[in-house]
């Protein structure tokens, strides 16, 4: 058996390659924001969200985002605290991973495998992909329903050492 380079034109093929070396590594939330078409801007994880999303050589991808401002629970055991307690903490939390893939020399495909969300299991999540310096920025491709209107979230991460 032999390995032939994709169908695409050969610089197509290079810049896929580019992006996807590029895109390896950890790297640290810095803001999420959401804005509807009526250019209302909203931080869906509030105003100091964490996180972390790894893109491994291997082709997985894996993301982890929460609320800076959430309480922690009353009880030492998650499965202990009170039902309204993990419903708050789940709410202000986001996690997802599976299998990537980079489209083209801008967008990587997020194939969902395991979430918080079980909604997003067994789908695609569409990121058009831009750097600046250390920063990486991911824009959902496509407008989505985010807390009661259709918004596009933009995620800038910064590039762990």
């Amino acid at each position: 058996m032999t390995v032939t380079e994709p169908a695409a034109d050969g610089d197509e093929y290079k810049a896929r390659e580019e992006l996807r070396r590029r895109l390896l590594g950890a790297w640290q939330l810095v803001s999420y924001t959401a804005a509807g078409a009526d250019e209302e801007v909203i931080q869906p994880l509030g105003p100091t969200p964490y996180g972390l999303i790894i893109y491994t050589p291997e082709g997985y991808m894996s993301a982890q985002l929460g609320r800076g401002d959430r309480p922690p629970l009353s009880s030492a055991r998650f499965e202990d605290a009170p039902a309204e307690e993990r419903a708050q903490a789940a709410v202000g939390y986001v996690a997802y991973g599976g299998p990537y893939e980079v489209v083209d020399s801008s967008t990587v495909e997020h194939h969902v495998t395991t979430s918080l969300f079980p909604n997003w299991i067994g789908r695609s999540l569409v990121r058009e992909v831009a750097f600046a310096g250390s920063f990486l920025r991911l824009s959902a491709a496509a407008p989505t329903r985010i807390w009661g209107a259709e918004r596009t979230a933009v995620l800038v991460w910064n590039r762990l050492a």
